[in-house]
């Protein structure tokens, strides 16, 4: 059996791409340490330049402590932003390098080239045809390798970006918008469900463009199918943009049921309608649109959203305008980034760049006042019964677990701290009701 060692860096659509990757692989071992792996996958992300920069370290350090006959594989956004044919050269120990063109075939890819490699025959019940180098070659049959437990998974239903914000790489490195066929979707949500997944996460760079590039026209023929999957508990949209944010979607919505989380996660990035209009985002003049909208349909709606602070040309009012509207929005999380110029993009050549110290005074006062916002809205669950999802066991407090509630994601928001009598079984996976005993500034702790 081959050893594998993994690092999926960035968004959790490149998590998905990555257990993709890993389930072409048939049966494999799991290693925590490059010396002892056969192969090495790394997964990169290069949105901005620190991340390119933690990208690029990931690499280095595999070509230089991976054992001298691992094979090394690299895809993702740092190939796509900068190429093969550059990257190949500055590290020439890498076996294959997997390019963004190439996603739907990453897996046969991995599969066929590592067989190659090794010489032998990768494990596994069922098995496809590939055309690897011109040479039909018999290789497992992709299934997706989960990562992330028993509790949630990522469904990634789109590829790729159909907006031109000023600031942004991801067109340029991942391509024009594409859904994912909802008859790929429903079958990789159903296995997710029939293992015992109760939440899914759904994911793409704009989750409110999928289908308005195919006959569905837009989401709604998707949530249909996926809401009606037995054993599916919550189904949470992450990466939702404010256009798409329509009247029809929210009443649909609204009449969901249960299973829906009323959470909706829309990156906003500035408050100002010059430096909206700047950036290329929607609701250039009021971007108290998309909330009152949504807070028409859902009152006690969970809100996150993220800012960028210093966008060239941000003046001080620019700046004031954007924390008050913070302090009236009152967003239950939130995320703030101090705008990186990054080569390639209409925003990295926009005059009035706004000095490093004080992007990150911006940014230190905005995230003050969210850790004001957040602590005074977990205060009001105190002594509350919620149901929360566990996701995992504490790593260092045996009997003590770590879950979510309702309005908190999966790694981007505040946790919920859950413990339980003795007598009282837990474990990952599960959803139990549990009070609210103590609040933090982003957490809670519960008592089941």
């Amino acid at each position: 059996m081959i050893k594998v060692y993994t690092q999926s860096l960035g968004c959790p659509k490149n998590l998905v791409d990555t257990e993709h990757v890993l389930g072409s692989l048939g049966e494999f071992l799991a290693v925590d340490d490059l010396e002892d792996a056969d192969v090495v996958f790394i997964n990169t992300c290069a949105f901005i330049q620190s991340a390119v920069e933690e990208s690029v370290s990931a690499i280095v350090e595999v070509a230089t402590q991976a054992n001298e006959h691992s094979f090394i594989i690299v895809c993702g956004c740092l190939v796509g932003r900068y190429g093969v044919c550059e990257l190949s050269k500055e590290v020439p120990e890498v076996n294959l390098w997997l390019e963004t063109k190439d996603i739907d075939n990453w897996g046969s890819l991995t599969a066929a080239a590592v067989q190659e490699y090794f010489g032998i025959e990768l494990s596994a019940e069922k098995r496809q045809s590939f055309v690897y180098k011109n040479v039909s070659v018999q290789i497992p049959v992709q299934q997706r390798r989960l990562s992330t437990g028993p509790s949630y998974a990522w469904l990634k239903i789109g590829e790729g970006c159909r907006h031109n914000c000023s600031f942004c790489t991801i067109p340029s490195i991942r391509g024009a918008y594409r859904s994912i066929d909802k008859e790929i979707l429903v079958p990789e949500a159903k296995k997710l469900t029939e293992s015992g997944v109760k939440e899914l996460v759904l994911v793409a760079q704009d989750v409110t463009a999928w289908g308005s590039d195919s006959a569905d026209r837009d989401l709604r023929p998707l949530l249909d199918r996926l809401f009606a999957l037995d054993g599916l508990e919550r189904l949470r949209l992450m990466y939702l943009y404010p256009a798409g944010m329509t009247d029809a979607l929210l009443g649909y919505l609204k009449e969901a049921g249960e299973k829906f989380m009323p959470y909706f996660d829309i990156p906003l990035q500035h408050a100002h309608e010059d430096i909206l209009s700047k950036m290329g985002r929607p609701f250039a003049q009021n971007p108290e649109i998309v909330v009152e909208r949504i807070r028409k349909y859902f009152p006690k709606a969970a809100l996150r959203t993220t800012f960028i602070v210093g966008f060239p040309g941000e003046t001080d009012a620019h700046f004031d305008k954007l924390f008050n509207f913070v302090d009236k929005t009152r967003f239950h999380q939130m995320g703030v980034f101090a705008y990186e110029q990054e080569e390639g993009t209409k925003a990295a050549l926009m005059p009035g760049q706004v000095e490093k110290s004080v992007k990150e005074a911006r940014r230190g006062e905005l995230m003050q006042l969210q850790a004001e916002i957040s602590e005074e809205i977990l205060e009001e669950y105190l002594g509350e019964r919620l149901p929360i999802i566990i996701d995992r066991e504490h790593d260092e407090w045996p009997g003590l677990y770590v879950g979510r509630t309702w309005f908190q994601a999966p790694d981007v928001d505040g946790i919920t701290y859950v413990s339980a009598p003795p007598d009282e079984e837990i474990r990952p996976g599960m959803i139990v009701e549990a009070d609210i005993t103590e609040t933090q500034e982003y957490d809670l702790v519960a008592l089941a």
